[in-house]
């Protein structure tokens, strides 16, 4: 695998491990395809308890895929997906170079 191939397949690492979890899948295609929701809305539509929610919110939300606004006392959580779709094509295009 060429160097750049490589690196860049390292700094995806943290992207591919939060988004291992099938929960975090749901959470991110529901926000893709409603939009903004608050915490409440996303544990109405999903098996998993409040604070379950919350955490994967947080695992999310360090990882850049989701993005938070506060109005008032809520706070709603949108998909935010350009920089790691971004990412993810740079690898894909050093590995069509490098390696194929």
């Amino acid at each position: 695998m060429g160097q750049q191939a490589l690196h860049i397949f390292q700094n995806c690492i943290p992207l591919f491990q939060v988004l291992s979890d099938n929960h975090r899948q749901s959470i991110l295609l529901m926000l893709s395809e409603r939009g903004k929701m608050t915490v409440n809305e996303i544990t109405e539509q999903s098996s998993l308890s409040r604070p379950a929610i919350s955490h994967h919110l947080k695992l999310l939300l360090e990882k850049g895929l989701i993005s938070v606004e506060q109005k008032g006392t809520q706070r709603y959580y949108s998909a935010s997906l350009q920089s790691s779709v971004a990412m993810l094509k740079e690898l894909v295009a050093a590995l069509e170079e490098e390696c194929i």
